[in-house]
């Protein structure tokens, strides 16, 4: 940050000295040691490495295709280990989920994955997809790495993860042809069918050798027969021979003969689906009863992979038990295991298992398990959430059942950790508890999971759990559940600068916290209505709802939200330039943020007190203030407050001079807000930029980044901030183009007249000054 000398301008895309420590991601999962043939495949893809130009690859996008089962992953995944070392900056992988029974993986959080593991902070990935995928390209413009995107159900999903240049080559999976990646993004294809007859007993010999007498071909072709010759099917089959080496295939195939009978009567004309179901059906029947259950329990888990716990939660099972079962179902090759803890099904097993379950489970049994598993992420949440956001009221829950076993977390970053990999089951769980009637549970769920989100989650992912939580508690008819989740909505939409439905959300909190007797719920919507008028710079609402939110937060003996309201008082008499108002404001909530504890409320008072000391004049103490707030930012991993308080920062550094130091500090702030997605305040950060260039005389550099904000304020409709830019850039141009200059201050003016407090009028009366010239 302490830039000292900037020669040249300064880059707010991915600008020397602030991109993401280089990491060589290693992401591909293993392969399988017993692949076989498709070496035809295999050399088609290898025909790809030698077509390059100047090193860009004449293909850059390569799509395998293929029915269900065909082992499009498996291939994918030999070659990709096979020319791994053509690709020195590493590999990326993620299983978009396209045909899996639940939701699928969007391209917003294929890149979020990315982009972390690409070295990005998870707070500084941009919530925009737009940009984060901006950001993408930019990480990779120069770099060479094979991406693989496996089950991809549509162009859609993987267009945003396409690098801009030829240099990374994109592997990806899908049973579908993706005829629009060729058509506009120049991919080629190759398309999977099943196993020639000879390579298909070839995969029966390599699964079990040396775990059964050798058997003949006839009867491995016959076995492949009933297969289909579906690398999926054969390997399930080949791991039942495999584990029961003294059967005789004979008696094996008899067993998958009759299955496949008995599937025959319910047949949809598929016969490769139909083969497939057959198999599965022959292998389950199988396994252990306790293995059996578990598999079909384990179709009612909401989200695409879980956790040993999770499983536990949803079998009903002790950890140590549901291990040795889990153990048990991977070696059947009816589940895979990603990680060390984290398991997933291939989406056909899926969808068969959440078939099984409604068949041999009753409603009393599948609810029941549901019930276990929603309880397992409802109070491991909140577990998380007291470490996350101490500061917000808990929801009332009773003890958990006996059969539930929360996590618990020794520290923050144990909480962190387990947020950030359970995020993606978060909204499926909710949508889980909803739609099966469970409806307390799934607002309790909503609202626990707002707060235990991870540092590094979007607003966009608040806004749809608040979404189906207020639906919840509204067939639930909890009218103080929808007042908490719609305060949750009023501060997302706060977040996204969508100040309307802020206020539409705020206001039926209000009205409900009214009519249910919710005092405190009542004042913290109106607090957070006055946050919204802030933000706009509509400083008597603004004010207004906060005189009116402080008594009665004093009243119900709420001090930290008392001390908040005290603290945004602060913000609208600076905001208005009453600053012995603001500085008696700052003075009496800061010693009331510290006793409670509050470090972000603590931080934002000092940024307040920085920028007052700052207009008094003694730029000394607010250098201190400001670096005591940003210690608390960066202790906090907190990057909105970072990049806000960054603002003041460079404002206090310009003002002594030291004009490198206060361009790196708005390069950060507005790289962050980038990342946020929040064009306000990165425009902001744009302004000091052009301020600090106006200071070293570099006045063509100055007017581009004040045209820059203008734009974004002009895009927003936020008259003050036009006034200011325009007052700005007026002086900036005047010096070369009087009649230029005087024609921006007469905007500003105009755009001036309906603000009336202190410093708006000082302003206006200046700018009209310069406005009308000399004379």
């Amino acid at each position: 940050m302490q830039a000292r000398n900037v020669s040249g301008g300064v880059h707010f895309h991915q600008a020397p000295g602030e991109e993401p420590f280089r990491v060589t991601p290693r992401q591909l999962p293993a392969t399988t040691d017993t692949f076989v043939n498709r070496a035809d495949e295999l050399s088609r893809l290898n025909a790809i490495l030698a077509r390059r130009d100047g090193g860009h690859f004449l293909v850059s996008v390569q799509v395998v295709a293929g029915t269900a089962g065909a082992g499009k992953t498996s291939l994918a995944l030999r070659w990709a280990h096979q020319v791994k070392e053509h690709f020195p900056d590493g590999q990326l992988f993620v299983n978009l989920r396209g045909y899996d029974p639940g939701e699928p993986v969007t391209a917003d959080q294929a890149l979020r994955r990315f982009l972390r593991a690409l070295g990005v902070a998870p707070g500084d990935v941009p919530q925009d997809t737009d940009d984060a995928a901006a950001l993408y390209r930019s990480l990779l413009a120069d770099r060479r790495l094979l991406v693989l995107l496996d089950n991809a159900a549509t162009a859609g999903q993987v267009r945003p993860l396409l690098p801009g240049s030829g240099s990374s080559l994109v592997l990806v999976t899908s049973r579908s042809r993706l005829e629009s990646l060729a058509v506009r993004d120049g991919a080629r294809r190759i398309t999977l069918g099943t196993l020639p007859a000879p390579e298909a007993v070839a995969l029966l010999r390599a699964v079990t050798h040396g775990y059964r007498p050798e058997s003949d071909d006839d009867k491995l072709t016959e076995l492949a027969q009933h297969c289909a010759y579906l690398p999926l099917a054969l390997r399930i089959a080949a791991e039942r021979a495999a584990s029961r080496p003294y059967l005789g295939l004979d008696e094996l195939i008899g067993d998958l003969r009759d299955e496949s009978a008995l599937w025959d009567t319910l047949s949809t004309g598929n016969d490769e689906a139909d083969t497939v179901r057959s198999v599965f059906a022959w292998s389950y029947r199988a396994l252990s009863p306790p293995s059996a259950r578990l598999f079909r329990l384990l179709g009612l888990h909401p989200g695409p992979e879980f956790s040993l716990s999770a499983a536990a939660a949803v079998g009903g099972l002790a950890p140590g038990r549901t291990r040795q079962v889990l153990d048990d179902l991977v070696g059947a090759h009816l589940l895979e295991q990603t990680a060390p803890d984290r398991f997933q099904f291939h989406d056909l097993l899926r969808a068969y298992a959440a078939g099984l379950v409604q068949t041999e489970e009753s409603p009393e049994q599948r609810q029941a398990a549901l019930r276990r598993v929603v309880g397992w992420y409802l109070y491991t949440a909140e577990a998380a959430r007291a470490w996350l956001r101490p500061a917000e009221e808990p929801v009332a829950l009773p003890e958990p059942p006996p059969d539930v076993r929360p996590l618990a977390f020794t520290d923050y970053d144990a909480a962190a950790d387990w947020s950030e990999r359970e995020l993606g089951n978060f909204l499926p769980v909710v949508r889980g508890a909803l739609d099966t009637g469970l409806d307390q549970e799934a607002w309790q769920s909503a609202a626990v999971m707002w707060a235990a989100r991870p540092p590094s989650s979007s607003e966009r992912e608040g806004l749809d759990l608040e979404r189906l939580g207020i639906e919840a508690a509204e067939r639930a008819d909890d009218p103080a559940a929808q007042t908490r989740l719609l305060l949750y909505m009023g501060i997302s939409y706060r977040t996204l600068n969508r100040y309307p439905e802020g206020l539409t959300a705020l206001g039926r909190a209000i009205e409900l916290a009214g009519r249910s007797g919710l005092p405190g719920d009542e004042a913290r919507a109106l607090n957070l209505i006055g946050l919204i008028h802030l933000h706009k710079r509509e400083l008597d609402p603004a004010g207004s709802s906060f005189r009116r939110a402080l008594p009665r937060f004093r009243d119900l003996g709420d001090h930290h939200r008392a001390a908040r309201a005290q603290s945004n008082l602060a913000s609208v008499d600076l905001s208005a330039g009453r600053l012995a108002e603001a500085a008696r404001a700052v003075e009496e909530a800061l010693p009331e943020q510290r006793r409670l504890g509050h470090r972000p409320g603590e931080g934002n008072l000092l940024r307040i007190r920085a920028a007052l000391q700052l207009e008094q004049g003694d730029a000394d103490a607010a250098r201190r203030s400001i670096d005591d707030a940003l210690a608390i930012a960066l202790a906090l991993r907190d990057h909105t407050l970072e990049g806000y308080w960054l603002l003041t920062l460079g404002d206090v550094q310009r003002a002594v001079g030291e004009q490198g130091d206060a361009l790196a500090s708005y390069q950060r702030s507005a790289m962050l807000h980038r990342r946020l997605g929040d064009p306000r305040r990165e425009a902001l950060a744009w302004r000091g930029t052009g301020q600090t260039y106006t200071a070293m005389g570099r006045t063509d550099e100055a007017a581009a980044f004040h045209h820059r904000a203008l734009a974004v304020h002009r895009e927003r409709g936020d008259a003050w901030e036009q006034a200011v830019e325009l007052d700005l850039l007026a002086a900036v141009v005047h010096a070369g183009d009087p009649e230029a200059g005087r024609v921006r201050w007469a905007e500003a003016a105009m755009l001036l007249a309906p603000y009336a407090d202190p410093r708006a009028t000082a302003m206006r009366s200046t700018i009209e000054r310069m406005a009308a010239g000399p004379g």
